[in-house]
């Protein structure tokens, strides 16, 4: 008889004699502390209970939260009186927790840290609600300054998504578009993969690529969350969520449209902080920007911003409102969607369920406020009730899709507003664009000579008012690009501006239902900067570069 010796066989046996003899003695420790024994391998370890602890701090303290009802959240422990426990109890009980303590074994926490790879960081409060709060995520917005950073990390992130659900790789995409300050994300389907870029000041980045089948899971993800149909993928989808991170909420609206190989998804990220801009530092031009202030001043009258999608004229109006908001005024904006919440101002939200532009300004009227915000004007009623408000004892201020501050005034007749009172409630209609600011540590400053000076010579010759040209007009700066600006040249956005006062010649060439062209006919003399000049003056003072001027506007007619 020939006996064998199972190495395998006996290390089991062994490792299954010491894990009881562990059990055994943290069951007599129970006794000898007063503190419950619990043994986690037959329990369901709670996700939303682990979250409440991360997990470095759960190894370093020999703890795991692994059940939570209401603010009673149980924890495991190795050793009760351990100073990193009394610290980790002591935080739970600040955030509002109720702690519980149970001892356990090695083996036990063991099993719960697994938990951590599956859970994800993030969970939804409420329906459209994305709640990010774990310190590894936090950390990528505080820590990942740079593209490079953050392409690193996600890179990482994809790589290992076996260890990962899909949640996490969403929170780290988004996390990531905030660290670098991106205004929207792009996921664009192609063949073999799959490609996601960020809109940093008004231009795409390429970030990374990956996988359909990544992609398959985070297309159904964001649908849930943003409250789209799971089973419609032949037809657009619009959808939002909102993100609460270090106490500021970031909505998020999702577009996703079908295409040739799969759908593709665009988020944009409505940061407060992108929008809390101060009107002194908007970019206005300081005699523009006087005359701004006179008007709002006044108490009725209409001051209307124009632009295309993107161009900043939302930041523009809720410049002007801080401007104004005394405790002494009522003012309320009707919003598509609420960007920034200002204190002290009455904000409404139109929706698909009714509730519109038109219906928020017919119930704005009704509640007496002495200023009202339209965030667009889109059809005729409501242009109506805007204009007859601003000649009714209201200081009007809205938006209107025209492509320069002339276009406002054929584009209100063409939505039937009455010509006779257009001018009469419009104090002032402005254009705006956004273009790149240089970066201040690596632009570079050059010459300006040969055809690129006879086009500025030839724009600034245009200038009515001369005392608004710089006597230095030799040199320019161009972009460059370091570590500071994501190697682009260019770090935030400034504001290119014009605007038309409506004055007798501007009110007797609207009677006669006039173009762009007569407009602008009419308003030589006002001695107000162009888009084109007041670009141009930008350039010469080094905010922008000539290249990202001709990007925004066509300075050639």
């Amino acid at each position: 008889m020939t006996l064998t010796f199972d190495e395998d066989k006996q290390k089991r046996k062994l490792n299954e004699l010491l894990h009881k003899e562990e059990e055994d003695l943290v069951q007599i420790l129970a006794g000898k502390y007063g503190v419950e024994y619990v043994n986690l391998q037959g329990i369901g370890t709670n996700a939303d209970a682990l979250r409440l602890i991360n997990e470095s701090t759960a190894r370093a303290a020999q703890v795991a939260a692994y059940a939570l009802i209401d603010k009673k959240v149980k924890i495991a422990v190795r050793n009760p009186q351990d100073e990193k426990v009394m610290a980790v109890i002591e935080t739970l009980q600040t955030k509002g927790y109720s702690p519980e303590i149970f001892i356990t074994s090695t083996q036990s926490l063991e099993k719960a840290w697994k938990t951590y790879r599956d859970i994800s960081f993030a969970y939804e409060s409420k329906a459209g609600s994305l709640e990010i709060s774990n310190e590894d995520i936090s950390s990528i917005i505080e820590e990942a300054k740079s593209l490079p950073e953050v392409i690193a990390t996600l890179e990482k992130t994809v790589a290992a998504k076996k260890s990962y659900r899909v949640s996490r790789i969403l929170e780290t995409i988004v996390a990531g578009a905030l660290a670098v300050d991106a205004s929207d994300i792009h996921l664009e389907p192609e063949e073999a993969y799959i490609r996601l870029r960020y809109r940093l000041d008004g231009v795409l980045q390429e970030v990374i690529n990956f996988d359909n089948e990544t992609y398959a899971l985070l297309l159904s993800r964001i649908k849930l969350i943003s409250g789209m149909k799971l089973n419609i993928k032949k037809d657009s989808q619009d959808g939002r969520f909102s993100i609460k991170l270090s106490g500021s909420e970031i909505e998020v609206r999702v577009s996703v449209l079908p295409g040739a190989y799969n759908e593709s998804i665009v988020m944009r990220l409505l940061n407060p902080k992108s929008i809390a801009v101060p009107l002194e530092e908007l970019g206005i031009h300081p005699k523009l920007l006087a005359l701004l202030l006179k008007e709002m001043d006044r108490p009725d009258g209409m001051i209307l911003t124009t632009g295309p999608t993107g161009s900043g004229k939302t930041t523009t109006l809720y410049a002007f409102l801080k401007k104004i908001h005394t405790p002494q005024v009522k003012i309320i904006t009707i919003e598509d969607p609420i960007e920034y919440h200002l204190p002290g101002i009455v904000q409404t939200q139109v929706n698909d369920k009714g509730y519109t532009f038109l219906e928020g300004l017919r119930a704005a009227v009704r509640q007496d406020p002495d200023i009202i915000m339209v965030g667009e004007i889109r059809d005729n009623e409501t242009a109506d009730i805007a204009i007859n408000s601003a000649l009714t004892g209201h200081l009007v201020f809205s938006t209107l899709h025209t492509n320069d501050a002339a276009g406002t005034f054929p584009r209100l007749i063409d939505l039937g507003v009455n010509s006779k009172v257009i001018t009469s409630a419009i104090r002032i209609a402005m254009a705006q664009r956004l273009a790149r600011r240089l970066c201040e540590f690596c632009k570079k400053e050059v010459s300006l000579e040969g055809d690129m000076q006879k086009e500025i010579e030839t724009i600034v010759a245009g200038i009515e008012d001369k005392t608004l040209i710089p006597d230095s007009r030799t040199r320019i700066w161009e972009a460059v690009g370091c570590e500071k600006c994501n190697n682009t040249g260019y770090k935030g956005r400034v504001g290119i501006y014009e605007a038309i006062l409506t004055d007798e010649k501007i009110e007797n060439a609207v009677e006669m239902n006039p173009s762009e062209r007569e407009i602008w006919a009419a308003a030589k003399g006002q001695g107000l900067l162009t888009m084109k000049q007041d670009g141009v003056l930008k350039i010469l003072a080094g905010m922008t570069s000539l290249a990202e001027l001709e990007r925004v506007i066509a300075l050639t007619d």
